[in-house]
This record gives C-alpha cells, sequence and structure tokens, in this order.
C-alpha cells in the first residue's frame, strides 16, 4: 500500500485509555510506513508522545467550552479551517478519525471525508448516568450520541458494536468493530524497567481516570471486605481528588497513590492482581495489558469488554457490578491461586500489526 496520511482527532493527550490507545495506533501505522498527525483539541499532555510523530493543537490556549450550545459552530467552523490551513501545508489526509465526544461533536460538522468515529465507550450506560447528574449533563451526552447519527462508527467492542447497531436513538452509516492496539513486546519490555517507588511488599493495582464510571467507592468498599490485607496502589491522573475520597473512606493505611505513570507496565507486573470496578467500559485496556504482563486480574462484568477480554477459563474472574462483597472474595480467591493467565485467547487478537492492517482497510481505494 502506497503511503496514507491519517489524522486523528482527539480532545487532548491527558492520562486517558483513549489516548493511549491512539497513541499507539500511530506508532503502528508510522512503523508500517504511512504519515499519522495527530490533532489536538486542547493542549494537555500526560503521555510520551514520540518526536517524529507530528502534533497539532487545533485551537489557542484560552479558547474554552468548545462544544458549548453558543460555540459549537464557530468552533467547528474555526477547526474546519484549521484542517485546511494544514492540510495546505502537509498534504491531503487519506482518513480522518474522531475520538471521545467533544471531539466528535466537531468534527462530525466540518464535512471532512472519510471521516471515522471512533465510539470507546458505551454510550447508553453513559446516559444513565448523566442523566443522574441532572437534565443539562443528560442532555450534554444526548448531543455527543446524536452527532454519530448517520455518521460511520468503529467501535471498539462487539459490544459496543451492537449497541450502536440496535440503537434508538441514531442510525449510523455503518459500524466496523476494531479491538484496541498493542504492542505486545514493547508492554513486556517496558515492564522490565526499574523503578524505585514501587512498594516493597505485595501489593493490588487498579489503573484507571478517577471518574464515577470507575467505581472506586465499589473497589474502596470491597478492601474492608477482603481477608487479605496487602495494599492496593492507585494510578490515576488526578491524584488530588483520588486522595481525598481515600481519606473519606479511612483507608490511608491501605492505599497508595502514586498518580498517574507514563510506564505504569512494571507496576501492573510485579502486582498480585489487577483489579477493575467500573459500571461500564468499552475495551478496558488495563485487562489486556494486565494479561500481555501475566498479572492476574478480576473485573466486573460491565457493558462492554471485559467478557470478550475474559473468556474461557479466564471468565471465572468476572464478578457482579456494583458487588463490593463479590469482589471481595474473588480478589483473595486470586491471591490465595496466583492463576496463569499468560495464554489468555485476547492476546492474538489485538496485536498492533493486525490492528493497523483493519484500520488502513477503512481507506476509500484509489
Amino acid at each position: 500500500m502506497s503511503l496514507k496520511r491519517i489524522a486523528i482527532v482527539i480532545n487532548s493527550l491527558s492520562g486517558g485509555g483513549a489516548e493511549k490507545v491512539m497513541l499507539t495506533l500511530a506508532k503502528g501505522l508510522q512503523a508500517k510506513g504511512h504519515e499519522p498527525h495527530l490533532l489536538v483539541l486542547e493542549r494537555a499532555v500526560e503521555h510520551a508522545v514520540p518526536a517524529d510523530i507530528p502534533v497539532h493543537f487545533c485551537f489557542a490556549d484560552d479558547d474554552r467550552n468548545l462544544d458549548s450550545f453558543w460555540k459549537l459552530g464557530a468552533s467547528a467552523a474555526k477547526l474546519k479551517q484549521f484542517i485546511s490551513q494544514l492540510q495546505q501545508h502537509v498534504g491531503s489526509f487519506d482518513l480522518f478519525l474522531s475520538n471521545l465526544h467533544q471531539t466528535n461533536l466537531l468534527m462530525t460538522r466540518t464535512g471532512v471525508a472519510p471521516l471515522y468515529c471512533v465510539v470507546h465507550n458505551s454510550m447508553n450506560e453513559e446516559l444513565k448516568r448523566q442523566r443522574k447528574l441532572g437534565p443539562f449533563a443528560w442532555l450534554d451526552m444526548w448531543r455527543a450520541h446524536k452527532a454519530l447519527d448517520g455518521q460511520h462508527l468503529v467501535a471498539v467492542s462487539e459490544g459496543v458494536a451492537d449497541e450502536l447497531r440496535h440503537s434508538r436513538r441514531i442510525t449510523p452509516a455503518s459500524v466496523t468493530t476494531i479491538y484496541n492496539p498493542f504492542e505486545l513486546d514493547e508492554i513486556r519490555q517496558l515492564a522490565q524497567q526499574p523503578v524505585s517507588e514501587l512498594p516493597a511488599g505485595d501489593y493490588m493495582i487498579h489503573v484507571g481516570r478517577f471518574a464515577r464510571q470507575k467505581r472506586h467507592d465499589v473497589l474502596f468498599a470491597a478492601l474492608a471486605k477482603m481477608q487479605h490485607d496487602i495494599p492496593l496502589v492507585l494510578l490515576c491522573s488526578n491524584r488530588k481528588k483520588a486522595l481525598k475520597a481515600v481519606r473519606k473512606f479511612g483507608l490511608e493505611q491501605r492505599v497508595i497513590v502514586p498518580g498517574f505513570q507514563q510506564n505504569p507496565f512494571p507496576w501492573i507486573k510485579r502486582a498480585k492482581v489487577l483489579m477493575l470496578s467500573s459500571d461500564y467500559e468499552g475495551l478496558p485496556t488495563v485487562l489486556i495489558e494486565a494479561l500481555a504482563v501475566g498479572t492476574p486480574v478480576v473485573s466486573t462484568l460491565c457493558k462492554h469488554g471485559p467478557k470478550e477480554i475474559l473468556s474461557g477459563y479466564l471468565a471465572q474472574w468476572l464478578v457482579p457490578r456494583r458487588d463490593p462483597q463479590a469482589l471481595a472474595a474473588k480478589l483473595d480467591v486470586v491471591l490465595e491461586q496466583s492463576p496463569d493467565v499468560s495464554d489468555a485467547d485476547i492476546l492474538d487478537k489485538v496485536t498492533l500489526d493486525a490492528i493497523v492492517e483493519r484500520y488502513l482497510a477503512l481507506i476509500p481505494a484509489d
């Protein structure tokens, strides 16, 4: 295939899973001789970005509320102009990949093509969550969902794809399932790097944003019900907020909060178990990363993704959502058994080369 120029558009490069996934995809595209460009709405960067992958910040530092009711049209017009000027400088893009709600709201109004919106989470579950926060929060999420109507979509799991195809709110132009890409060999190499801050003894680990979706309250409640009392390490980007919650639950002596780590893999590899307590996901990358380095996992059976990752004999490590007792019991079992998880079926389905080819196949034939 001749060189293809791909625009990966995203809210920011902060420490989230979608950002990490797209950075991995960009590296994979570049390794195959293509030209990925990262188009970023906000100047928030926590992940390590390779110096040879171009990053373009689309808006000025003082631009705020880009997707608000009163600024959405102007923001989309400004983004369209930015992309037009960028293409005059670097050449036309063969594919646009839009990620996350704010970016989707803007990109679907620019008229660029071919455009695919990558859906990283369960929209239905997000709407349910926002409804509890009030009508304005729900309306913002509803707008993000409606922006996908008539669009070409990439779902990161079969569960998300099925939800999109049967949605009563939107009718997508197409839905394609493409799992998130993983550089498995690189993950295993990075996991060998020394880290001076690692706890001296055994510990459990949770990796993810400190957000309602992740249900740290369920996680903390499970800690209090466990027979084992080894500490829990939280790797998250909002350390201040996490520490406040730890104090609220009286777990200062049990929970360690180092904060976001650009290389979390040594932490994951040395953990006795990685846990996921979320209400919903798309395809939770941390579960696959843990399996890649041989760390056992326990996850809530949330929508969507975990049951596609923990299939076959690994399904025994799935527990009901919002059930601290079940989570605690399963964590105790894992700590007793230390199961071998290195031959998980999912690892053969998410290799970087295979996923890159799936994305390249979205580009229309010349």
